[in-house]
């Protein structure tokens, strides 16, 4: 008899979950769009102030080549971000008018989270290009 009411009650809390989940899906894309679009933008704001003020206090040339390439791989990631935050929010109104007509995702929305994935990586390599670059300070 336990196991009985264990199992009705797994399947009860699957269902609410579920529920729960397809409900809170747009506003989670929303939230998501939202973090990835403040954090970043303060970071983009933030790290190239306290780059140039670190860089002059230590006494680097922001011409040495490893600084260079830095920036430039900074750009990079930058043009891969901001078309990354225009699918979240496209993905976001995608989501919401599946929902509001209680339809499953469009396709298009499956194309645009293909995009948002395959755009993570060449920003996250250069991301850690960048990190290389800072640690070894290579002559360029």
């Amino acid at each position: 008899m336990a196991s009985s009411v264990a199992d009705a009650d797994g399947r009860e809390v699957g269902l609410c979950w579920s529920f729960h989940i397809a409900l809170a899906s747009s506003q989670l894309v929303e939230e998501s769009t939202i973090a990835d679009f403040i954090f970043p933008a303060t970071t983009v704001v933030a790290q190239p102030v306290t780059g140039v003020l670190l860089a002059r206090t230590v006494g680097y040339s922001l011409w040495e080549g490893w600084i260079v390439w830095s920036i430039a791989l900074y750009i990079l990631t930058g043009a891969f971000w901001l078309p990354v935050v225009w699918m979240q929010m496209r993905m976001h109104d995608l989501a919401a008018e599946a929902a509001c007509r209680n339809e499953p995702l469009p396709h298009r929305y499956d194309k645009l989270f293909r995009l948002w994935f395959a755009f993570g990586f060449p920003a996250f390599g250069a991301v850690l290009a960048i990190f290389w670059l800072m640690v070894v300070r290579p002559t360029i």
